[in-house]
């Protein structure tokens, strides 16, 4: 399988820490977070891996280099304007729509079985698998709900309090289907906001895997400072 990194985001709510490094290459447990995930990827068997850039796009590429200290081949693209997590893989159709791929949102370190999700996936037959985790505070997640067949029956970007029907938020871990292609819209789209709403709305199978552990996200500059001093093994997680 190959895979995506979401790369091109400008981590504002960060500050002044990403003022001269791109918020995919903040270090957790002395990794950046980005390299971290392309090992992830490549101890899975992936081979071709892509990624979208744009905010200190130089120095992404710098650090990652072609992928081949990895056992990876790694693709770049370079977005003038930032296209939305489902608009950056337009520009990889051609590679991506070979089989099923994996998407993994570069700012969320992780350490998840994809192997394990990629055999989800296939057993459900769905055009995608969203991995999920419970957590307390949802407000600025995206959360699913299921059926008793895992199956997505509804998905919530960032919802309000009555909106909160769900503690399962989005790990930003996906695998999808070359199908996937045709509910991208022109644009700048996003998959929590724009692609899986849509997908529900038409009745498409999307499915949702559990998965055993939290991730550890670094979306401002407090997560950020806490997930320096987390164990590695998944204890203390963010919530």
């Amino acid at each position: 399988m190959n895979a995506m990194l979401l790369a091109a985001g400008k981590g504002t709510r960060l500050g002044s820490i990403t003022a001269s490094t791109p918020k995919p290459l903040l270090e957790v447990h002395g990794t950046p977070v980005l390299r971290h995930l392309a090992a992830l990827c490549a101890r899975h068997g992936v081979t071709d891996l892509c990624i979208n850039t744009h905010y200190l796009a130089d120095r992404i590429r710098t650090a990652m280099g072609d992928g081949s200290d990895l056992g990876l081949r790694i693709h770049y693209s370079y977005e003038e304007e930032l296209l939305g997590t489902a608009g950056a893989l337009r520009n990889f159709r051609d590679l991506l729509a070979q089989g099923p791929f994996f998407v993994l949102y570069g700012d969320n370190f992780m350490d998840y079985d994809l192997g394990e999700i990629a055999a989800f996936h296939r057993e459900k037959g769905g055009i995608g698998t969203v991995a999920l985790y419970e957590k307390d505070d949802v407000r600025h997640s995206g959360i699913a709900v299921l059926d008793a067949q895992s199956r997505i029956t509804r998905f919530i970007e960032k919802p309000t309090p009555e909106q909160t029907v769900s503690r399962l938020v989005n790990c930003g871990l996906y695998v999808l289907e070359p199908r996937i292609f045709d509910f991208i819209p022109d644009g700048s789209p996003d998959f929590g906001k724009d692609v899986f709403p849509a997908l529900l709305a038409q009745g498409a199978p999307l499915y949702g895997m559990v998965m055993d552990r939290p991730l550890i996200a670094i979306d401002t500059v407090e997560m950020y400072r806490d997930a320096t001093e987390k164990k590695a093994d998944g204890e203390n997680d963010a919530e």
